[in-house]
């Protein structure tokens, strides 16, 4: 039994880079702190731990990771400060070296965690000599990636972030997240049912699936994402479900079907498409092409005519000559799609694209972005003018004192009430809103609150 004691009415600071699962991780770092005695330092004061939660799926993440571990130093001194993720697994020892950083951590490995900080804090608090003559201890201890470790909390947000896979077996050929957080795996429909209900007597009432390729689901117990899907949807008290991102190939025309009809599922997918090219589809190992993926796009929208539908897309990509580029921007613009998610590909050690001989340059790979970005905020405001003057569900969430509250409707629309109207007691609340116009910098719609909801 470790005595964590010694971490009573100690404070920590955390910061997240990267996906939802990762955000879902901090927060259950965040949550066994807590149980623990350790509190979230008030902004603007020096805490005492610092957990940095990082991510590598591009070059730029990495260095946003460098960053963001150098700021938590700085601002923290004298912190007990950890780093995990993925650019944790895939450099551990660049991130040890870093001046400041005390532990690498796994996100699996939550005991050791524990064990760490006890024995620095009952360190300091039993010896006498002055701070900056003790030497601190650095481990290096990368992550655990074969086990499975559960996730479901939502920390300083509104809706809850259910981790139901980690890991991938795909081994596209420009990324490394097998190598950072291993093969797919997955824990039990039964498990995740129990989570979920947990949530539901915690009083939440959304929940959004995260994991690195949440259809790859099954792999570990022989069961399906839609076996899932089914189930989940069935527990009480939770009003809404959102699946953060499908791969296509694993995006089963039943799943859609059921969505439409299901009793929580909300009428919102996020599809990774990375290239509108069938060649570059080839070079990248994806599992599909441009028919399959346009396939589900009008069967989704047949069945969901209000459903958003987010797109992730690579630039840049090696292989991607201009007129593949042009061919992926005639199909993205031809489809049905809400918004689009763009970045620049990004060169990652021992991938198996390095060997693609045809490398497009950091010029050109701004002005593909910034063509696709232009074309993503055509589609969204299209879609979103569709509602304006309707009435929609929202489920608001907590703000800053003073600011303007937001929340999502079911087809995800993000929409603002202003902060003059905005209440404490409206977080976690399924409220009934009219849809007006734009606000200042077209990122959401403005709403007015239906007078039964008063």
């Amino acid at each position: 039994m470790i005595d964590t004691s010694a971490l009573q009415g100690k404070t920590a600071a955390y910061y997240t880079l990267g996906c939802k699962l990762n955000f879902s991780e901090t927060s259950t770092f965040g949550q066994m702190l807590q149980q623990m005695g350790v509190r979230t330092v008030p902004k603007g004061e020096s805490a005492d731990i610092c957990l940095i939660n990082t991510c590598s799926v591009t070059e730029v993440a990495d260095h946003k990771c460098r960053q963001a571990i150098h700021r938590m130093v700085r601002q923290n001194p004298g912190a007990f400060v950890v780093v995990t993720g993925c650019y944790a697994q895939l450099e551990a020892e660049t991130v040890a070296d870093i001046e400041g950083v005390d532990l690498v951590l796994g996100s699996n490995e939550k005991a050791r965690l524990i064990q760490y900080l006890s024995e620095e804090f009952c360190k300091k608090a039993s010896s006498a000599e002055p701070e900056a003559n003790r030497m601190r201890f650095k481990v290096q201890k990368t992550k655990d990636i074969n086990s499975f470790a559960p996730s479901c909390s939502r920390g300083n947000r509104t809706r809850y972030f259910l981790k139901v896979q980690d890991g991938c077996s795909y081994f596209c050929t420009y990324c490394t997240i097998p190598y950072a957080r291993g093969f797919s795996r997955n824990p039990s429909v039964h498990s995740l049912v129990e989570q979920a209900e947990q949530v539901a007597r915690e009083g939440g009432k959304e929940i959004v699936l995260t994991g690195v390729n949440i259809g790859d689901f099954g792999e570990s117990t022989g069961e399906r994402f839609f076996d899932l899907v089914k189930a989940l949807d069935q527990v009480e008290g939770i009003s809404r479900y959102r699946i953060s991102s499908l791969e296509p190939d694993l995006l089963d025309d039943e799943l859609i079907e059921y969505c439409a009809r299901s009793r929580a599922f909300m009428p919102h997918f996020h599809i990774p498409l990375q290239s509108g090219s069938d060649h570059v589809l080839k070079l990248m190992h994806r599992r599909y092409d441009k028919a399959l993926f346009a396939h589900k796009i009008r069967l989704i929208k047949e069945k969901m005519p209000h459903a958003f539908i987010g797109v992730d897309v690579m630039v840049g990509m090696r292989g991607e000559t201009p007129e593949c580029f042009e061919e992926c921007y005639d199909f993205l613009n031809g489809l049905d799609i809400t918004q689009l998610h763009v970045f620049p590909y990004s060169e990652r050690p021992g991938t198996a694209a390095l060997k693609i001989p045809y490398i497009v340059s950091d010029h050109d790979k701004k002005v593909r972005s910034k063509r696709l970005l232009e074309l993503s905020d055509q589609k969204t405001h299209g879609f979103y003018e569709q509602f304006i003057g309707k009435e929609a569900e929202v489920l608001f969430e907590k703000a800053p004192r003073g600011k303007v509250m937001h929340g999502f409707t079911k087809n995800y629309i993000r929409v603002e009430l202003p902060a003059l109207e905005a209440r404490q007691e409206y977080d976690n609340q399924l409220m009934n809103v009219r849809l007006l116009d734009f606000n200042h910098d077209k990122t959401a719609l403005c709403v007015e609150l239906n007078r039964q909801n008063i």
